[in-house]
């Protein structure tokens, strides 16, 4: 099955053509304008990532485990307790503008 898989990509990748029109149904969905000069350079670099592909598809990766993560090593995560490093006055001591309890900042939300 997987190596139908590689096959069906392999023709996929040779079966592709980039084209101006390509460029412009790829620019349109991001949301991006580009001149001709700019529109010519991304097909040139779209073809070359394309030969890519079809090279890395001729690689045999029979018999070879699929990467799922890049290290074998595991987390030694600490326990979560909380503590209290600092108090409340000492937090608001150095505040620009405080209130009783709380920090004062600039509104940043019109409603």
């Amino acid at each position: 099955m997987q190596s139908f898989k590689k096959h069906l990509t392999v023709l996929t990748l040779q079966t592709m053509n980039i084209t101006l029109e390509t460029i412009d149904e790829l620019a349109h969905l991001a949301r991006l304008k580009f001149d001709e000069q700019d529109k010519s350079k991304i097909k040139a670099d779209l073809d070359r990532i394309l030969v890519f592909c079809m090279q890395l598809n001729k690689v045999d990766t029979e018999g070879v485990e699929p990467l799922i993560y890049l290290s074998d090593r595991v987390n030694n995560l600490r326990e979560d307790v909380v503590v209290s490093d600092i108090s409340q006055e000492e937090a608001l001591h150095n505040a620009p503008h405080a209130d009783s309890d709380y920090f004062k900042v600039a509104k940043v939300i019109n409603k």
